[in-house]
């Protein structure tokens, strides 16, 4: 008998039963504690719910064998333990109102949930009051026994997952879950300043601390937290962002584009103080930096958003990491706007940033090694037209090639202007040497030259509009109702991009005009692509940001090359132009432009000092 005829006659009708809460606890704690770090983070938050002043987490073996989180909050009565092990009873809500939360905790899940596949024990006293503890391990609760502690709450999880072993086939390496409490532990001390943190690692019987942050006050406790855990080279160059509009306010700090990192594990992103890893906001943390960054780089920053509770909703996710905003469009653009207006007044303090490795670099001492590793994508070539476009943006002085002189006559003696000073010489063809009362600058001619045309490319897109190329024959692209209905909606932007559009019929729209400088090409593909950043962040960059590729692609064709000879006025042109131009920190790709030694780095480069 084939199987599944055999499986038809085997087959009986399925019998609905109740669950016990045993095995309740255990399905919902899949959803609530996922890894060690998991029970780190709502431990921690419950501390903080508590109004914890000081909170000190140990764990061992990557929290597989042993999870502690102490704090000095207000703690609970002897008789409020067993009902705090009891699933969804909270002191924070009252469940008649769930759009104004203000805590961490709300859900009244986590203690239950943790006790359901671990052994965990609960002591707490309230303060001028008793002590008192009660253990529960696989759903099964202990009694209630006197105990003898500070005013404060601890709570001890050991044997994570003993009660469902599958779970731990699914864990990482035991350094990989250590690294994940770090993570976790890190992030919620940026969201709470004002509190105190220690972390230590208990494994192999020992006590290391692995991370301290004291609690801070004032205006600035947020920058002095940053310091202490993200290090002085990113507090020092990062940009202060502080922009409040229609209610809602973004505040923190945002790295210089030149600190950029290889993947996303420096944005530390808060809502109303709950950290969130929403994918609204860390595109809108990439937009904000726009092309200052390539897109294979991930920009640092650390943001606080905050606004009316009842403006975002906080119970979309199980481990609360994602928020849902009432008015989504305002938030992007808001977070977008204050990052880019920060970037466009920071001038060349990237060249500042940089100046440490620069140091390590010339130190003979110095290992050999790569680059900087900078990449980027590699945009659509532009026809000669576009490039006759991007010659005509380039700066005075500058748009004629001219051979090379034998032997460039020495600069000028002068007062030195501006930030980036005056040039002294030009070396291997390629980089300004310039004295600034800040230090010794160092120019890539290129990158620098590069990233001025692209802006005066932009400026002249902004200044004239984007240019239609309309389609002889209109192409017709088929998507679906529902697709075709959400481009309809969008149409009026993207006709202000130069792609115009129409519906044809059920499913389907026409394309009857592309931007001239990005010609034809693959309607459909564009359009797809159009589409699900729609779905996935409720509008869409993807057309202007094609627009932006091929602008940078005909700034790089039309820029000064390397290996040209500079005349002294020409490079003084340069650096001034760089002065007056926001963004020229870094060139189209994101690699810095200009390097700055102070006279002290170059005393300690000399041993002068």
């Amino acid at each position: 008998m084939p199987a599944l005829e055999r499986y038809a006659c085997e087959s009986r009708a399925p019998v609905i039963r109740q669950l016990d809460a045993a095995a309740i606890n255990r399905i919902a704690a899949g959803e609530v504690v996922e890894r060690p770090a998991s029970a780190v983070k709502e431990l921690v938050e419950n501390a903080l719910d508590a109004g914890a002043r000081l909170i000190e987490i140990a764990y061992a073996e990557g929290g597989m064998a042993l999870v502690q989180v102490t704090d000095d909050g207000h703690g609970m009565a002897p008789d409020d333990l067993p009902l705090a092990l009891a699933r969804h009873a909270t002191s924070k809500i009252d469940g008649g109102d769930l759009t104004a939360i203000r805590s961490f905790g709300f859900r009244g899940e986590a203690l239950a949930a943790l006790g359901a596949v671990g052994r965990l024990r609960l002591a707490s006293r309230r303060a001028g009051g008793e002590g008192a503890a009660i253990e529960m391990a696989g759903g099964e609760e202990g009694p209630l026994r006197p105990a003898g502690l500070p005013a404060g709450t601890v709570v001890e999880i050991r044997d994570l997952f003993f009660a469902t072993p599958a779970r731990l086939k699914f864990l990482r390496s035991v350094r990989a879950e250590a690294q994940a409490i770090v993570d976790v532990v890190r992030r919620l001390a940026l969201a709470a300043p004002a509190t105190g943190f220690v972390l230590r690692d208990l494994g192999g019987g020992g006590d290391r601390v692995v991370l301290r942050a004291e609690a801070e006050r004032g205006p600035d406790a947020l920058a002095r937290r940053v310091r202490r855990l993200l290090g002085a080279e990113f507090a020092d160059h990062a940009l202060a962002v502080a922009v409040e509009r229609e209610g809602i306010a973004v505040a923190g700090l945002a790295g210089l584009p030149a600190q950029a990192r290889g993947a996303a594990v420096q944005q530390f992103v808060t809502v109303n103080g709950r950290p969130v890893r929403d994918r609204l906001l860390l595109a809108a943390l990439r937009a904000g930096y726009g092309d200052l960054v390539p897109r294979d780089r991930h920009p640092a920053a650390a943001l606080a958003l905050a606004l009316d509770p009842g403006r975002v909703d906080v119970n979309v996710h199980p481990a609360k990491a994602e928020v849902r905003f009432r008015e989504p469009g305002l938030v992007r653009a808001l977070v977008v706007g204050a990052l880019g207006h920060a970037l466009a007044a920071h001038g060349q303090r990237g060249a500042g940033a940089l100046g440490r490795a620069a140091l390590a670099a010339l130190r003979p001492a110095a290992p050999a090694g790569g680059g900087w590793g900078w990449g980027h994508a590699r945009p659509p070539t532009p026809s000669q037209a576009a490039l006759a476009l991007a010659r005509a943006a380039q700066a005075p002085g500058l748009a004629e090639a001219a051979p090379p002189p034998p032997a460039p006559p020495p600069p000028a003696p002068g007062p030195l202007e501006g930030p980036l000073g005056r040039a002294r010489a030009q070396v291997f063809a390629t980089y300004i040497v310039a004295e600034a009362e800040a230090g010794l600058v160092i120019v890539d001619a290129h990158a620098a030259h590069e990233r001025l045309v692209y802006e005066g490319l932009k400026r002249a897109l902004a200044g004239g509009g984007i240019a239609r190329q309309a389609l002889l024959i209109p192409e017709i692209v088929a998507c679906g109702a529902a697709e075709a209905g959400r481009l309809a909606e969008h149409a009026d932007d993207l006709a202000a991009l130069g792609l115009v559009i129409e519906p044809f019929g059920p499913g389907a729209v026409a394309v009857r005009a592309v931007p001239a400088l990005i010609g034809a090409g693959s309607v459909a593909g564009l359009l797809a692509d159009i589409l699900d950043e729609i779905a996935d962040l409720g509008a869409s960059a993807r057309l202007r940001d094609r627009l932006d590729a091929l602008l940078a692609r005909m700034a790089c064709h039309g820029s000064v090359r390397a290996g040209r000879i500079l005349r002294p006025e020409e490079m003084d042109a340069l650096l001034r132009e760089m002065e007056a131009t926001p963004a020229s920190a870094s060139c189209n790709h994101g690699r810095p432009t200009a390097v700055t030694l102070t006279r002290a780095d170059l005393e300690r480069l000399f041993q002068r000092r």
